[in-house]
């Protein structure tokens, strides 16, 4: 008598594996990189010097900067001075890996929809949460060295929030365009002058259109306490609105691009 056909067993697909290892083995490869470590050494030691020299201007001169316009200074020039590392950075994410791309894509069961948004989630993690570690690091030291405590809760979220707004719509634009464009140096080039095309475009339109730079020279005011709601949330959902547009387009852009 015939023995009866053993069924084998059904394995279920996990299709959150491919992305879950794309984005680990991209924040490891970002975090050894030279160019994150340069930004967030610049960055550490411009902070460093300023606080120094306004810690030693208040205690021989006696001149004190209110903390709401030395936070403001900290803020513009961490975001100004680290937006071409940033730009780097992020526009790398892809068409710096073409060959790592060809054999993930095509002998490891990975869709590019996975490899996009592994790539974009892992540069944005590592953008905002090293800008939210120097920043709290930022006020606290602010804040225990010159003793000024004319910081309002309420605006210190709200700026946070309008910086993060900003910062979001830099990392996706330049992982859409990483994405597709064939060379680094050309989306590099392509998010540099766009980013600062428009936000000078912007600069140009009266004071009721919310722009970049309206929003960090509003930060002192908004630190204080002094919040335009309807103003913070126009500029956060346009940021937004932008980022979602470009994620749509570098996913769709992306996947009909040839390897």
């Amino acid at each position: 008598m015939d023995a009866p056909a053993t069924t084998a067993p059904a394995f279920k697909v996990n299709h959150f594996l491919p992305y879950a290892a794309v984005f680990s083995a991209d924040v490891r490869q970002t975090l050894r990189s030279w160019i994150y470590r340069l930004w967030a050494f610049l960055s550490v030691a411009a902070v460093a010097g300023y606080l120094l020299y306004r810690f030693g201007a208040k205690n021989v001169g006696g001149i004190i900067q209110p903390a709401p316009e030395l936070i403001h200074d900290l803020i513009t020039w961490i975001v100004w001075g680290s937006i071409t590392l940033i730009i780097v950075l992020t526009a790398s994410a892809i068409s710096g890996e073409r060959e790592t791309f060809r054999d993930a894509v095509l002998c490891r069961g990975i869709s590019r929809t996975q490899y996009f948004l592994g790539k974009w989630h892992s540069r944005l993690m590592i953008v905002l949460t090293t800008y939210f570690a120097l920043t709290f690091a930022t006020a606290l030291a602010a804040i225990m060295l010159l003793h000024n405590e004319t910081l309002s809760i309420e605006g210190c979220f709200a700026a946070v929030a309008v910086v993060t707004a900003i910062l979001i719509m830099i990392v996706t634009c330049s992982v859409t365009v990483s994405a597709l464009s064939n060379t680094t140096v050309v989306a590099i080039t392509l998010v540099w002058m766009a980013l600062y095309g428009v936000g000078f475009l912007l600069s140009l339109l009266p004071n009721e259109y919310p722009s970049p730079d309206r929003a960090l020279q509003n930060l002192p005011h908004i630190l204080r306490g002094d919040i335009n709601w309807h103003s913070i949330s126009r500029i956060v959902s346009g940021a937004l609105s932008v980022s979602l547009f470009m994620a749509v387009v570098g996913i769709f852009g992306f996947a009909r691009k040839d390897v």
